[in-house]
Order: C-alpha cells, then structure tokens, then sequence
C-alpha cells in the first residue's frame, strides 16, 4: 500500500502543476494577444518613416548629411540586446544568446534589457554599459529613454555602430532572432509591389527642405526602431510563453493518465492478492 500512496503523492503534484501551468498559459495567452496587436500595428508607422528615408536618400543624398548618417572606420560596437526578465518561454532567450554570439565581435559592449542575458552576459565577463527594465505593455518614454542613451553613445564617437538583438515576431508558434544596424542609420532601399527596387522618382514633397525634414525625422527613426524592437521581443516573449506552458500542462495530463493507470494496476494487483490469501485461508480451514 506504500506504493499506492505515493503514486497518489505524486498524481496530486502533477495536477498541482497542471493547474499551476494553465493558469499561466491563460496569463500569456491574454498578455500575447495585445502585445501581438501593438507590435502588428507598429510596422505600418516604420514602413512609413523607411520610405521617407528612401525617399531622401534616393533623390537628395548629395544635399543632405546629418551626425547620424556618418559612417566610421573603426569597430568600437555597441550592441542593445533585448531578451526576458522571467523564464518560462521555451528556447526563446537560448536563440538570443546564440545570434548574439555569432553576429557581434568579442569587444562590443552591451546595454541590456531584460534580467536574463543580462546575467549570461555578466557570467560572460562582457562588460555591460547600461540596463534598462522595460514595462509591460511596452511604453514609447521608455523606448525614447534607451535610443536617446544609445544616440549619445554614437555621437560622442565613443563607438562606431550600434546594433540591436532582439526576436521578430512571425507568428504565435515562430520566433526569429534577428540583428538590425540602428547607427549609423542606413535608409533602406524602397521597393515596389514586385520586389524590384524602385526608381529615383520623388514619392514625397519636402517642406521646408530635405535636409529639415531628415534632421527632424532621424531621431524619431532611432527612437521608434528601439521602439519596434522592444514590441516585436515582447509579443514574442509572451507567444512563447504561452505555447510553452501551453505543452507543459499537455504533458502534464498524459503523466496525469499514466499513473492513474499504474494506480489501477497496483491497486488490482493488491486487491487480487488479498482475494488470494482470504481463499487460502478458507481452504486451510475446511
């Protein structure tokens, strides 16, 4: 009977458990769907500030110049890593670690948010300028706060490029580590409906001028790329978490069926002995 109470001890854990890991999947479940709608809703905003920014570079890049535009020669890097403050999120935070050690150089100094590569990069040895902890759901003062920080960094000429590590946001099941240059910024090429880069026809009237109108727009590109990236890691996060507790509470009810089934057994075999020993008993009595 020993045995019977611990597979009962331990039927009673796993569905402590269970319970535990659904109230948790529900959690993420309901954190997902709105940090999914604001990270969704944020690319058409970026998509337009790129095409100003294309636009500019196309056809007035002999007129305009700004401090956020110069390209250096050196490799001084620094390199804002997003990740987690918990756990619980699957292999998300591993995928990180191990973009971030491919793609940056073994000198970059990091700014960090999120307590968990914070602590892999600490253990690392790599020196860590600033940490930032970033509220849930993500505010733009808080964004602003980081890319002004990391605007200061590069026009000091303290470093020569700054990148960010952060995971885009596909869907609820998929989740890509991902690198992007945010300094010196880089107007990305604009393309029409077929993929093709587009030609140098002007899509935009600038006024006053050019050159105003990037001088305004360039911090408000760093400041909402810190921004995006910040939206992207966090719908992320909470998909990941879901999805994870999501197949621990799965794992949980089959665990659940097959003690219950080695319950039944040990509790049958234990019944059948006892039958056994009362027609024995009987038997030696006739």
């Amino acid at each position: 009977m020993a045995n019977l109470r611990d597979i009962r001890r331990r039927i009673k854990s796993v569905k402590n458990t269970a319970q535990i890991t659904r109230a948790m999947q529900l959690v993420a479940a309901a954190k997902m769907k709105k940090a999914q709608d604001q990270a969704l809703a944020g690319r058409e905003y970026s998509s337009q500030l790129n095409a100003v920014l294309s636009d500019i570079a196309a056809n007035f890049s002999d007129e305009v110049s700004h401090p956020l535009l110069e390209v250096r020669e050196g490799n001084r890097e620094l390199v804002l890593v997003v990740s987690t403050d918990k756990g619980l999120c699957g292999p998300l935070n591993t995928n990180v670690a191990k973009k971030l050690r491919a793609t940056t150089s073994d000198t970059a100094d990091y700014v960090t948010v999120g307590r968990k590569l914070r602590i892999m990069l600490e253990k690392t040895k790599k020196h860590i300028l600033a940490d930032y902890t970033v509220k849930d759901p993500v505010p733009f003062a808080d964004a602003r706060s980081i890319a002004g920080f990391l605007t200061k960094q590069f026009t000091d000429g303290n470093y020569d490029k700054v990148s960010i590590v952060y995971t885009r946001f596909v869907n609820t099941l998929t989740q890509v580590p991902e690198v992007i240059q945010l300094l010196p910024v880089q107007p990305p090429e604009q393309s029409d409906d077929d993929g093709a880069i587009a030609g140098d026809t002007s899509e935009h009237l600038f006024e006053p001028s050019p050159a105003e109108v990037l001088a305004s727009i360039l911090p408000l590109y760093v400041n909402f790329q810190v921004y995006q990236a910040l939206l992207e890691a966090r719908a992320t996060e909470h998909s990941a978490r879901m999805v994870a507790m999501k197949a621990a509470t799965d794992n949980a009810k089959k665990f659940i069926k097959e003690l219950t089934l080695q319950y039944n057994k040990v509790r049958q075999a234990a019944i059948t002995a006892e039958l056994l020993e009362i027609t024995t008993a009987m038997k030696a009595m006739e």
